[in-house]
């Protein structure tokens, strides 16, 4: 089809009516289905591990201008049950088969010349010799004949087991060390013995992974608990240090020891530790000083440091005040420093932790301020995760933060990991967004990373411009595994080089694209207002639409229609939702601000699918489920009923609405939904509290098998990562407005900046496109 035709068009209505919405039909607005990333190349790695924002790279930097959308790639080096399933390439005594000048490792897309004793760099096309014992003769087609058994060469995907040259030091055991905060908060609301208990639970599949796993504890109120663990002891030794000005570490040889071999110490720490503190009425926190303390026992291996923290750090360096008063500032310029950390304890201590391998991950419950905006960055710069739940209790929290604490002590781990991304001449890796710390100019220190993470890369020209029609990107992480090997996962893909505009507006993947500005409009929220992040996202998208709209002459000539690539028709609605997220709707007043710093990180951390479905969750009616739904299909996959749309219009009082949005569940119930139905989902004793985490009942009925094999299903399909816990809300009580903030759709209330509702959002859009181009 010519470009000029091939386009998409969405009709505002004659003139757009007063508001914008008369003579619309929000029938017709484009909405979200299931997402399904556009494919790669031939021979290019899958790309749930690279996916482009755009499957096109222009050839030069003025075309890539009049695009205007960032060009990026969400790397995912991990995903979750790969281990075991990515092939290993072997090499002989020679070693792994690299380019000489820019270190690229073999892949696919290398040319065999010379008979196959040269090899050309797909990257930046130097000749390299091959090596004697990784020689083979080529085919008539120039094809190495023993291509089919050598996975470097026939996948965009492998691993490579590495050889002394990658080591700086032997391999690392895995690690964990712990910081229990045992302040009469973190007692009395039951944190401390939920982590214990899953801690217990955990300590079996630890130990399975790696006979070599360490663990240590430390625990911490006004003072500093050391633990010494030692195999020989029948119970743990405590000592105390209650200089917090400048802590150390008592007998650091005993501190983290081998799990298997001190096991039996180990479970009688973890039998006593809740009845020592169990009458505390310490309401102090030294929590900086616990964190200086566990450095200095783990500073010589690395590893996990986990640290769990239920209220404001009072003791100590990186003591806090609660600041969250300053909301009421009426300084909008200065707004953005509430979201930014209180000083540079936190980032220093990150940056000094990452330079030693080890990985901080924060569990925080303090309520209603904890300061994540300075206590983050610890995560943010370890490779670590940052988990908030505000108010804890064992019935709302308890099942969620076991299972997620859980999973991430016993899923696969990378440890002391670098990753990569190399890309051929003519472009540049130029900035990259996640959780990591560069040691170079692109170079990033993993000290622990897992298949939950993902992160984002920015790709810029070089000095030099393009020479081929065709570009290469490689992404390369270096890692420890728990058995003690040094191995490499590379990933390799190739992408087309195009002079025409048209060509990319083609290529554009609109979810990828989508979650790309996500992550750049909620990182840039730490560092300005809030309106100007939104505004930042939304002039890309006008530069775009107006620049595709001045391709189409016919097409703008239509009134009052916004013009659009089939491609990206989506690509509004995914702005529309970022602006409307936790982490970016609203003004500073209008979302408490460690809910906004914990939906910030958790967008610079996630995949592509999980942050869509943050963006746009999706809302299926219980009420009305078709026949089949709750039922398997003949592949065994549960038949879901219909989604619904995200706006207050399509919610009915006599119906029931099931929200999903990745991180928790929402089952909103109508205050005229039949009473038949709410008995045979609830049975007699009807729905829970919205204080607890609601496990449907087994009820013999039609209504509860199928709902529950829905929850079921949505739950097994949720990252690995997360538990979502079921919140059942009646329409008319306080805890119904849970739901409006998923009523994305919908105009928000008038004092909120940035509430307008979805077709006022595609008005304003047509007229800030039609306004550029006059």
């Amino acid at each position: 089809m010519n470009f000029v035709e091939d386009f998409a068009s969405l009709n505002l209505g004659p003139g757009g009516g007063p508001g914008g919405e008369a003579g619309m039909d929000p029938a017709t607005f484009p909405r979200p289905g299931d997402d399904e990333a556009r494919p790669n190349l031939e021979l290019s790695c899958d790309p749930k591990y690279m996916r482009l924002t755009c499957g096109a790279l222009p050839s030069s930097p003025s075309l890539k201008t009049r695009f205007a959308m960032p060009l990026g790639c969400i790397v995912q080096p991990l995903r979750p049950g790969d281990e075991t399933t990515v092939k290993t390439a072997h090499f002989g005594s020679s070693g792994i088969v690299r380019c000489r000048r820019c270190r690229t490792y073999i892949n696919p897309f290398v040319q065999f010349t010379d008979g196959g004793r040269r090899f050309r760099c797909n990257v930046c096309a130097l000749p390299n010799e091959v090596p004697v014992d990784y020689f083979c003769t080529l085919d008539a087609n120039g094809v190495r004949r023993d291509i089919a058994e050598r996975p470097e060469l026939n996948s965009g995907t492998v691993e490579f087991l590495a050889s002394q040259e990658y080591m700086v030091r032997p391999p690392m055991p895995p690690s964990y060390f712990f910081a229990l905060d045992v302040s009469h908060t973190a007692v009395n609301s039951g944190f401390l013995k939920q982590t214990v208990e899953v801690i217990r639970d955990s300590l079996d599949v630890m130990s399975k992974k790696s006979e070599r796993t360490r663990v240590g504890f430390l625990t911490y109120d006004s003072t500093l608990h050391f633990y010494s663990l030692k195999a020989n002891q029948s119970q743990p030794q405590m000592m105390v240090v209650a200089e917090l000005d400048d802590p150390f570490c008592p007998m650091p040889d005993d501190l983290l020891v081998n799990l298997a071999e001190s096991r039996a110490v180990i479970d009688a720490f973890l039998d006593m530790v809740c009845d020592t503190y169990a009458q505390t009425q310490n309401m102090e926190s030294a929590m900086g000083p616990a964190i200086q303390a566990a450095f200095l026992a783990m500073s010589h291996i690395g590893g996990k440091l986990l640290v769990f923290q239920s209220c404001l750090p009072t003791l100590g360096a990186g003591r806090m005040i609660n600041r969250d008063d300053t909301r009421a500032s009426t300084d909008s310029t200065k707004e953005h420093l509430l979201r930014g950390p209180v000083d540079g304890f936190f980032k220093k201590t990150s940056a000094e932790c990452s330079r030693h391998q080890i990985c901080i991950d924060l569990y925080t419950i303090a309520a209603p301020f904890s300061d994540l905006a300075s206590m983050a960055v610890l995560c943010k710069f370890t490779g670590g995760e940052l988990r908030h739940y505000p108010g804890f209790t064992p019935d709302k929290d308890g099942v969620k933060y076991a299972k997620e604490l859980k999973n991430n002590l016993t899923r696969f781990t990378a440890w002391e990991a670098v990753c990569r991304v190399r890309c051929s001449r003519g472009f540049r890796i130029c900035a990259f967004n996640g959780h990591f710390f560069i040691r170079s100019m692109d170079l990033l220190a993993l000290p622990a990373t897992d298949g939950d993470k993902a992160y984002g890369v920015h790709i810029a020209h070089d000095e030099v411009v393009p020479s081929t029609n065709i570009s290469y990107l490689q992404c390369a992480l270096l890692y420890t595994s728990a058995e003690g090997e040094r191995r490499i996962r590379v990933h390799t893909m190739a992408v087309p080089v195009v002079t025409d505009i048209a060509e990319m507006y083609r290529a554009v993947d609109c979810g990828a694209m989508g979650a790309f500005m996500a992550r750049l409009g909620a990182e840039r929220t730490l560092t300005v207002r809030l309106q100007d992040a939104r505004e930042a996202v939304m002039t890309k998208v006008v530069a775009t639409l107006r620049e595709f709209k001045l391709l189409n002459t016919q097409a703008s000539r239509a009134f009052n229609r916004l013009i659009f690539p089939e491609s990206m028709k989506l690509l509004p609605l995914w702005i529309f939702a970022a602006s409307k997220s936790t982490a970016m709707r609203g003004g500073p007043r209008d979302v408490p601000v460690d809910a906004r710093i914990a939906a910030v990180y958790d967008f610079m951390s996630a995949s592509t699918e999980e942050i869509l479905k943050l963006l746009y969750p999706t809302m299926h009616a219980l009420h009305t489920m078709p026949e089949e739904a709750g039922t398997k299909d003949e592949y065994g996959r549960v038949i879901l009923p219909p989604r619904t749309v995200l706006a207050g219009e399509r919610i009915d009082a006599r119906g029931a609405y099931l929200v999903d949005d990745g991180r928790r569940l929402l089952l909103w119930l109508g205050k005229m939904l039949d009473p038949q139905f709410v008995a045979a989902l609830f049975g007699p004793s009807g729905p829970p509290s919205a204080d607890v985490d609601c496990n449907l009942p087994h009820l013999d009925t039609d209504v509860s098998r199928r709902a529950r094999a829905v929850v079921d299903d949505i739950r097994a399909e949720a990252s690995r990562a997360r538990h979502l816990a079921l919140t059942v809300v009646i329409q008319g009580h306080p805890s119904e407005t849970q739901l409006f903030p998923y009523l994305i759709e919908d105009r928000g209330a008038a004092n909120v900046p940035g509430a307008s509702s979805y077709g006022e959002f595609l008005v304003q859009l047509h007229r800030q496109v039609s306004a550029a181009q006059r």
